[in-house]
């Protein structure tokens, strides 16, 4: 079954090429080099005691499906990779479940994937990625950079904790308390609803805790930064239509940076 993706005209658009379902002939076709492919990265992390521990998996993927509507309708051809799951996330090792790779193993698999995909023939790739802790985003900036130097492809790396970014997505973000509270909840509402453990949410009081701020000042887990439960913000405040809201932000910040990288052939 085609899957449709709603934007903000609340109008159904067809789904975008995933290149994990096609078979390699038509994975040729679509890896032209005018495409822009899209590489969701996530991580496997407990998200409280209300969200799965794929999380950022789903909102990553979903963040590169809205995106890649975006840039269909506006004329661009776009393939979107299967997700890279694992990241480096050993804040998160305070919860059963949780499965970190090392730093060089990820920016090993990023490099190895981005340069992959740039060798079939697209000259424009952004990586897409939902996992915040601060070693995964230097890993994963370190894997994208060695993949253009490689390659000599344009490829992005939106980082929506720069003020840009976060400007239009939301206070509790801002804040700081950005893991599995409204903002994280809100999305998973919107992405995946069936898998939100909606009972549990109304006895989940509000955790304020400016995580990025307490691992700076050496907490090493979830815990250690005062969330006992893996979980920070309000995650009882989430709703569909603040989880739409945020993706629509988070779709137009994907389509500004592949508007914002060198046309395919510039030098």
């Amino acid at each position: 079954m085609v899957r449709e993706v709603s934007l903000d005209d609340g109008a159904p658009h067809p789904a975008p090429l995933e290149l994990g379902g096609l078979t390699w002939p038509e994975a040729r076709a679509a890896l032209a080099p005018g495409a822009v492919v899209l590489l969701p990265v996530g991580a496997i992390e407990a998200h409280g005691p209300h969200l799965p521990l794929d999380t950022d998996v789903v909102i990553a993927t979903e963040m590169a499906r809205r995106a890649a509507v975006l840039l269909a309708t506006a004329g661009r051809p776009v393939v979107i990779a299967p997700a890279v799951v694992y990241g480096v996330s050993y804040v998160g090792t305070c919860f059963p479940g949780t499965l970190p790779a090392p730093g060089e193993a990820v920016t090993a698999l990023i490099a190895s994937v981005l340069a992959v995909l740039a060798s079939a023939g697209p000259r424009q790739l952004v990586v897409v990625n939902a996992h915040l802790e601060p070693a995964h985003v230097a890993a994963v900036a370190a894997g994208v950079a060695h993949a253009a130097a490689a390659t000599g492809a344009a490829i992005a790396f939106p980082d929506k904790r720069e003020a840009r970014w976060a400007a239009s997505l939301s206070a509790e973000f801002r804040q700081g308390a950005r893991h599995a509270g409204a903002y994280e909840t809100s999305l998973m509402l919107a992405a995946r609803l069936d898998a939100v453990r909606h009972e549990l949410l109304p006895d989940l009081p509000p955790v304020w805790v400016d995580l990025p701020a307490r691992l700076r000042a050496g907490a090493r887990t979830f815990a250690d930064a005062g969330g006992v439960n893996g979980y920070f913000g309000d995650p009882a405040a989430a709703s569909v239509a603040e989880g739409e809201r945020l993706f629509a932000a988070l779709a137009r910040m994907v389509a500004t940076a592949v508007a914002e990288l060198p046309a395919p052939g510039a030098t």
